[in-house]
């Protein structure tokens, strides 16, 4: 029986039989009646004043939704024809069941915008998904769900139906990439169908229920040109990124939570020559690399019984025997640190990755905390000397206080001296105060140092301009 057929079927089934299986709609309580003047239309509402018995009414369409189509049929159509079939069913049982509901004009349209969502979608997320000027989606418990636009935080109008509605959307994004989460797992990484970033995190790790975090990458990532036009850096400062990777420097990406460490690694890749071979390994896969020739590696949980665990370190350890031009890691948090600097200590030149740090000095020692990790049993000073050979220059980001990502920091290392690695820094941003809108002032300034990398530019054709490392002083 083909799905126009079923659902004539299911149709007439349900006018004869009425609305079955459905609790009588509980009576609005009486309202106490206002002047006219005070009186408000319900239409200039927010969203989040709906009531419960709003959230109910949808809720039980959407149980009867699910009574009445066979989502199986569904997912054999088109998208577009599976929205109109669910949208059509749904403006019926609307019309046939609940036309006495109490509901507006304008709530009727939005109920029949969230239940497609409640199908097809995310539910209440939906529309900060398809919304580019959102950048992170937080939801901290059923009721609270925030977002951040141009790096600030504001709570939105839409909230779950209740702790249970939350879990369903979870496990909905968790389930599609193969992953769970459960009491006896009850944190999971996981990634939407466009690359977003994905954390959720249940009771009873999460006391005051469900949390989930999504942080969002642009369906069109940035290029260099955006973070320039942006102020994320200057163009002179741009130059000099390009020359490093298409020289194979290994480059270290620090920052803090949210600084834009990886649309600064996805924006360095954009360099990597088109004939070399890229090998990616990542927690959850979230880098947007445009050039042919990758190798998308992703580590894998342990499963229910607690088997079948692959961790970064055990990747690492695989991709050098894949014949890889390029080892890009997306972000280093363990033991595979050591695996990463004997891949660039031995040959693996232009390696990329991002970590966790406040400041460039702060990423090395971090970097020596994850080696000990391991198991590397060698002294202070040798380790030290291990991390200084493999890295060549370390990128430091960081999100300032109107929520603008800057590059603040760029350094090179160039050696040892006596127990210390030395750096010396040749690019940075200096914060001079905030103007009267609450954005950010300053400048990015040059040291004065010509890097001892320069002559390896030169040497593989990449020409600096000689005046390059004179002071910029260009205002932010």
């Amino acid at each position: 029986m083909d799905l126009a057929a079923r659902l004539q079927k299911t149709a007439r089934n349900t006018s004869a039989s009425g609305p079955t299986g459905l609790k009588p709609l509980r009576p609005a309580a009486p309202q106490p009646v206002q002047p006219k003047a005070e009186a408000q239309p319900r239409e200039a509402a927010p969203d989040h004043t709906k009531s419960d018995q709003y959230h109910e009414i949808k809720n039980r369409i959407h149980d009867r939704l699910i009574d009445v189509l066979d989502l199986s049929l569904l997912d054999s159509l088109p998208k577009a024809e599976m929205r109109q079939e669910v949208m059509r069913v749904v403006e019926r049982i609307l019309r046939e069941d609940f036309a006495q509901a109490p509901l507006n004009l304008s709530e009727r349209k939005s109920l029949l915008g969230e239940i497609e969502d409640e199908v097809l979608g995310l539910g209440p997320l939906e529309p900060y998904i398809k919304d580019p000027t959102v950048n992170d989606i937080l939801v901290n418990g059923y009721r609270n769900i925030y977002v951040e636009r141009k790096g600030i935080l504001e709570l939105t109008p839409a909230r779950f139906k209740d702790d249970d509605h939350l879990r369903k959307i979870i496990d909905r994004i968790v389930s599609r990439v193969g992953r769970r989460v459960d009491e006896s797992s009850p944190m999971v990484d996981a990634r939407l169908a466009d690359g977003s970033r994905v954390n959720a995190i249940i009771p009873p790790l999460a006391i005051d229920g469900p949390s989930l975090s999504i942080r969002k990458f642009s369906k069109d990532p940035l290029e260099l040109d955006d973070l320039i036009r942006f102020g994320a850096l200057p163009p002179e400062i741009g130059t000099v990124l390009m020359g490093i990777v298409q020289c194979s420097l290994n480059v270290l990406i620090s920052g803090g939570t949210g600084s834009g460490k990886t649309t600064m690694l996805n924006v360095l890749s954009r360099f990597i020559p088109e004939e070399e071979r890229i090998v990616t390994i990542e927690d959850a896969a979230e880098l947007q690399l445009k050039q042919a020739h990758v190798v998308r590696l992703e580590t894998r949980p342990m499963n229910i019984e607690g088997r079948g665990e692959v961790t970064q370190r055990e990747l690492v350890k695989n991709c050098l025997r894949m014949r890889p031009d390029r080892i890009i890691i997306g972000e280093v948090r363990g033991a595979e640190a050591l695996d990463m600097l004997q891949a660039m200590n031995t040959g693996h030149d232009g390696s990329l990755a991002t970590i966790h740090a406040n400041t460039p000095r702060d990423a090395l020692m971090r970097l020596e905390t994850m080696v000990a990790m391991a198991g590397l049993n060698i002294s202070d000073v040798s380790l030290k000397r291990y991390v200084s050979s493999a890295i060549d220059v370390i990128i430091q980001v960081s999100r300032l206080m109107d929520g603008s990502r800057k590059l603040i920091s760029f350094q090179e290392i160039t050696g040892m001296e006596g127990e210390m690695i030395t750096m010396q820094e040749i690019f940075a941003f200096e914060q001079s105060g905030l103007d009267e809108g609450g954005k950010v002032k300053g400048r990015f300034v040059t040291r004065g140092i010509r890097p001892k990398f320069s002559e390896r530019l030169l040497a593989r054709g990449v020409a600096l301009d000689q005046n390059l490392f004179t002071p910029l002083g260009g205002a932010a």
